[in-house]
């Protein structure tokens, strides 16, 4: 084989790594970025539902006056220990009494990881969500 040709393949082999690694350099922020997003929307909905069930809990715990549970701050206490493995405080519940029962409202600020999967600056501030729920319990 004459030498010419032997150079020629083995520059064609090298010139293509470089391909494969400048597409693996544009392709993998956009995956990371994917993943990361993913794992922010779950932790958005395990925080939410974390939230809700603490709501209905301390709801529940207020309408039937349970030991612990006849109080304002009493309530509160327990829905931020019902919300496991979400360190909340006590004041991100609110107690009521309203028509349809005991009522409790969490209000809590939830911290994205991205920056840019919040909502924008009219709406919120670009790396949080404000998450409310509701549970009322009939008396």
């Amino acid at each position: 084989m004459p030498p010419a040709l032997k150079t020629s393949k083995t520059s064609a082999a090298g010139s293509k790594r470089g391909a494969v690694a400048i597409e693996y350099a544009i392709i993998l922020p956009v995956l990371l970025l994917f993943v990361l997003g993913v794992m922010d929307i779950g932790r958005l909905l395990w925080t939410y539902t974390t939230l809700a069930r603490a709501s209905e809990a301390a709801a529940r715990c207020y309408a039937i006056q349970a030991t612990g549970c006849t109080t304002v701050s009493g309530v509160q206490s327990y829905a931020a220990g019902q919300a496991w493995g979400l360190t909340v405080a006590s004041s991100v519940f609110a107690v009521t009494t309203q028509t349809c029962g005991a009522q409790v409202v969490a209000t809590y600020v939830f911290q994205f990881v991205i920056p840019w999967l919040g909502p924008a600056p009219p709406f919120g501030t670009s790396n949080s969500i404000t998450l409310t729920t509701t549970a009322c319990y009939p008396a």
